[in-house]
């Protein structure tokens, strides 16, 4: 019988994760579907259940559900156990098993599509919501040479910087903490540009060749991508090399097969 797979989130018409997996599947010769499931927000622990019962093989997890897909899974991968949040479950004979793709997806995309080596850079992740948290292992266990955190609210900075202190130092503050210091990789994780903001960020936080990365993605440059580039920087990178890596992971632990993601990258960005 062909496998099942689905997108779950509320909303989820918006999700372009059918495309992406159809593509994979496709191009790897699975035999799978891949659907959306709008599940009501007091009731994605029945629609899972639901789903996984009626021989459903696994699942992207969307907002606003990734804490209660962590706590639903019975088994946890690392990275989702230090993101503490899940957004792709696997039903098997052991239970449920859940994984956090996101920083997986974001390293990749930084390093093999964008030809950028984390190890032994400067990073300043900006944000410290669920996008920052579930970045920091991945990113980490690339070695650069030093990572910051920073936050309007920097005592939420200080909180998600905690769990990883046995791994690596990270400086965690506020915007203002930043001056007189330069990184080689500045990564916006949080939702700033979908309003057209931007963090607050000194002068000078940009070191000569650096990479700006936004987990957001648009029709046109976000809204910090366009401001660092007003301000010299010329390598800028949008989150949608992203969206398809981290779908590209889930699809590893589904089926134990890698696709390739360059072509399908560049076609939703031209669409």
């Amino acid at each position: 019988m062909t496998d099942r797979y689905a997108v779950i989130g509320n909303p989820v018409a918006h999700s372009v994760s059918p495309r992406i997996h159809e593509a994979f599947a496709r191009q790897t010769g699975q035999d799978m579907t891949y659907g959306r499931i709008l599940a009501p927000l007091d009731r994605f622990e029945r629609c899972v259940r639901e789903f996984a019962d009626g021989g459903g093989r696994g699942l992207n997890v969307t907002l606003p559900f990734k804490l209660e897909a962590w706590r639903l899974a019975t088994r946890l991968s690392a990275r989702a156990e230090a993101a503490r949040a899940v957004n792709t479950l696997r039903f098997d004979g052991d239970g449920i098993y859940g994984d956090n793709t996101d920083g997986a997806g974001l390293v990749r995309d930084i390093e093999a599509n964008h030809g950028f080596t984390i190890a032994g850079r400067r990073v300043l992740v900006m944000g410290a919501g669920g996008a920052a948290r579930g970045v920091l292992l991945p990113l980490i266990e690339r070695g650069p040479a030093a990572l910051a955190i920073a936050n309007r609210t920097p005592e939420k900075a200080v909180e998600i910087a905690r769990p990883f202190a046995a791994r690596m130092a990270i400086a965690a503050g506020d915007y203002s903490g930043l001056a007189g210091r330069e990184f080689d990789l500045v990564i916006n994780a949080t939702s700033a540009s979908l309003a057209g903001a931007v963090p607050d960020l000194p002068a000078g936080t940009f070191a000569a060749g650096a990479l700006a990365y936004d987990m957001m993605y648009a029709r046109e440059l976000t809204a910090f991508l366009a401001w660092a580039r007003d301000r010299g920087v010329a390598r800028l990178a949008d989150g949608y090399g992203m969206l398809v890596e981290q779908a590209a992971e889930s699809f590893v632990l589904w089926r134990g097969v890698r696709p390739s993601t360059r072509e399908l990258i560049a076609e939703l960005r031209a669409q």
